[in-house]
């Protein structure tokens, strides 16, 4: 199982924490052997959290990708300033504690601005999350148009991790970066796009499709 790098500091930690526990158990046996078990499911869980499975899939300049691992949550009509500076459609993806949290690019393209913006920890899956919490914004010129992807930071998240620069290629279903440790990821795409997705869907990032673009 291959492991995303931003994971191993924090499996060692637990690991290092875990072993301490089992000195603990072994001086004093007894009721402390729940400790050491309580810190080796906690290395077990680290473990499937920062999970970065090989990920295949339909690929097109006309598919948009699900970015992120989860249910969706929310889908609605909205105005985007930042990047398409219009009227979008919104498909959110919220990440539960248990989902893989690489993120992937949802098309090909170039990457034209990456943008962070520090703010709150509200709960990712409400509504006003899009708004204020910590979040990283992502502009891609596909070869359909633009498209804007937004990571934002949940209840217990408090890094997120953005691979790419202006100027770099994005390249449909490659890692895009990840966010630490539940939180949701929000598409903002052209509104006569033809979604594949409902709210309550549960999708995986980099394999499927939650739209197709317009010629």
């Amino acid at each position: 199982m291959r492991i995303a790098s931003e994971g191993w500091p924090f499996i060692r930690a637990a690991a290092g924490m875990d072993a301490a526990l089992l000195v603990v158990w072994y001086a004093w046996p007894g009721w402390t052997v729940a400790l050491p078990a309580v810190g080796a499911l906690l290395v077990a869980w680290l473990f499937v959290f920062f999970r970065d499975p090989e990920r295949e899939g339909p690929r097109g300049e006309q598919l948009v990708l699900a970015p992120a691992d989860g249910r969706v949550c929310a889908i609605a009509r909205v105005q985007e300033a930042m990047y398409l500076h219009g009227t979008a459609t919104r498909v959110s993806i919220f990440m539960s504690v248990f989902d893989v949290h690489v993120n992937r690019y949802p098309v090909s393209g170039e990457i034209e601005i990456v943008h962070y913006n520090p703010g709150e920890f509200t709960v990712a899956s409400h509504d006003k999350a899009s708004l204020v919490n910590e979040q990283a914004s992502v502009g891609i010129r596909g070869a359909r148009g633009p498209l804007l992807v937004r990571q934002i930071a949940g209840l217990v998240a408090r890094r997120i991790v953005t691979d790419g620069s202006p100027g770099d290629q994005a390249v449909q279903g490659g890692r895009m970066g990840m966010i630490r440790f539940g939180s949701r990821v929000d598409v903002f795409l052209d509104p006569r796009a033809v979604l594949r997705v409902a709210v309550g869907d549960a999708v995986l990032a980099g394999r499927t499709v939650i739209a197709e673009l317009p010629a």
